[in-house]
């Protein structure tokens, strides 16, 4: 035992070797996470180990210590009641996130020899992933999405990574292996059992109490939820009457697409103007003081990922690896033969703000100066989501606040914009309800389908994989309008500027935003 974060970091990395090399940790790009007989009960004892020094331990920061403590106990229940290695959605996400982690601009300079070896390994890699889940029931919807990403890498492995500019001809043949491999796996997912989604009460209880720290339960939280997805509802009638009384709120929202560039070959520029033009109205307004000292390149999708990118968890923006953090991000711009899809509304609050300028790429450069060390790569995206679930409040409650702190500066956002902001919190009140109400027993599958089909906002062609999301990762979509409200609520009660208060927000880097309001607390800065 070296250190508490050390060790915690040391056994992380043993089991998630893509999470190392997502955040920056060195030597562990060859590898694949660990499977076979004995290796779920050989995790469950390192973290009994781990947790008793968690108790013990008087050297470690105080948020880490809770960090490490929360994620170990919850980790603990997991892999004794659904277990991460017995969904297939896991093993393609590893296994193919494992490589394009490399190929990412944040891995250069290219290490070719840890990609040949991920490619080397991904056939052992699937098959030890299928025998740990053997003939046990599977969501059928966790098998469907597992073999849909599996047959887009395994296109991706026969023909498109050849255009990746760090090819080598080395890798081709362990490429058709892997892709072979992929092929094989997808189609042995057929007729598997299906089995309930639904994490159970007593887990998600753990997650919303240890993981988020969030003081009301499971049932208080639907009821706040539901009273705002109403509540909204009835404001985006009322906005809308101010603007148009003939055209109701949707059909408003919607003519939003209609505004964007004339030119394929302005987009970029645009995702540019607009970032500083946000950057410039935080500064103006004293908001919040914007990142200067770490760049984001806006680049157009290279083609070797174009058609991976949709079906895919493949982000536009990754925070950056925490551990080797260079001097910049990449913001990659979807190509898309519609230029409707990049409206100044949507480019506006969620490219520029919600993902760049000051939100998550302001938020990943402070996270960078924070006290703990899981406080500056806690939100590192990896294979599936967030490296440490627990910052979510924190991470995405940041995100979705700062778009509507935007309009508090005079003129960044139209009337209409601000109606589709309104409908964002709206739709984030209703992921709530899936979210929650899935995996408390009270809603099904199909009934949040049919949910966010009629009711929730989201687009048609988004319903099924946000309730399989849903369903594969509990809470953690309800964090989006709970951390917005929890960080609203520490405002109200903050004593000094505004622009004090969401500098001093961001300052404890990627936690969760319990730990910030203990910490103003303690510091006087809270009424």
């Amino acid at each position: 035992m070296t250190g508490l974060v050390d060790d915690y970091l040391a056994h992380r990395f043993k089991w998630r070797p893509v999470d190392a090399t997502f955040i920056g940790a060195a030597g562990h790009d060859h590898r694949l996470p660990p499977l076979g007989t004995g290796c779920i009960a050989a995790e469950l004892d390192e973290i009994r180990i781990l947790l008793d020094w968690v108790a013990r331990d008087t050297q470690a920061h105080a948020h880490d210590r809770r960090m490490i403590a929360a994620e170990l106990r919850v980790e603990h229940d997991l892999l004794r009641s659904r277990p991460r290695q017995k969904n297939p959605a896991w093993a393609t996400g590893e296994a193919g996130f494992g490589l394009i982690a490399l190929l990412l601009p944040q891995s250069a300079p290219w290490r070719s020899a840890a990609i040949a070896s991920r490619l080397a390994a991904i056939p052992g890699f699937l098959s030890a992933a299928r025998d740990m889940i053997g003939d046990d029931p599977v969501p059928q919807s966790w098998c469907e999405r597992a073999a849909s990403e599996a047959n887009t890498l395994a296109l991706f492995l026969r023909e498109d990574i050849s255009l990746h500019e760090a090819w080598s001809k080395d890798w081709s043949e362990p490429a058709q292996a892997a892709a072979t491999a992929f092929e094989s796996f997808a189609a042995s997912l057929g007729g598997l059992p299906d089995a309930d989604p639904a994490c159970g009460k007593a887990h998600l209880d753990l997650v919303l109490s240890t993981l988020h720290e969030l003081p009301a339960g499971a049932e208080e939280i639907m009821r706040q939820a539901r009273a705002a997805f109403d509540r909204c509802g009835s404001e985006l009638e009322h906005m809308a009457a101010e603007i148009d009384p003939s055209t109701p709120w949707q059909g408003q929202i919607a003519a939003l697409s209609r505004i964007h560039p004339a030119h394929a070959n302005e987009v970029v520029q645009y995702y540019r103007h607009w970032d500083a033009a946000a950057r410039s109205a935080a500064t103006a307004h004293r908001l919040v003081t914007p990142n200067s000292d770490y760049d984001l390149d806006y680049r157009g999708l290279p083609p070797c990922f174009q058609r991976i990118a949709g079906p895919l968890y493949f982000l536009f923006y990754r925070s950056p690896p925490g551990l080797n953090p260079g001097q910049g991000s990449v913001y990659w711009v979807m190509p898309s033969g519609d230029l409707s899809a990049q409206n100044t509304a949507m480019v506006k609050a969620i490219h520029a703000v919600h993902h760049g300028s000051v939100g998550h790429h302001t938020q990943n450069a402070r996270a960078r100066g924070s006290a703990s060390r899981l406080g500056r790569i806690a939100a590192t995206d990896c294979a599936m989501g967030l490296a440490f679930q627990g910052a979510l409040t924190l991470v995405e409650g940041w995100a979705c606040h700062v778009e509507d702190l935007l309009a508090e500066a005079e003129g960044f956002y139209t009337p209409a914009e601000k109606m589709l902001l309104k409908s964002f919190e709206r739709r984030n009140a209703a992921s709530v309800l899936v979210d929650i109400g899935l995996h408390s027993g009270a809603w099904t599958m199909s009934e949040s389908e049919r949910f966010y089909a009629q009711e929730g906002g989201f687009a048609p062609a988004r319903v099924h994989s946000e309730v399989v999301r849903n369903s594969m990762f509990p809470a953690s979509r309800a964090t989006y309008w709970l951390g917005v409200e929890g960080i609203r609520a520490l405002r109200r009660r903050w004593s000094g500027t505004t622009q004090a208060f969401h500098d001093m927000l961001l300052s404890f880097g990627h936690v969760p935003l319990k730990i910030v309001e203990d910490e103003m607390a303690a510091q006087g800065k809270l009424s």
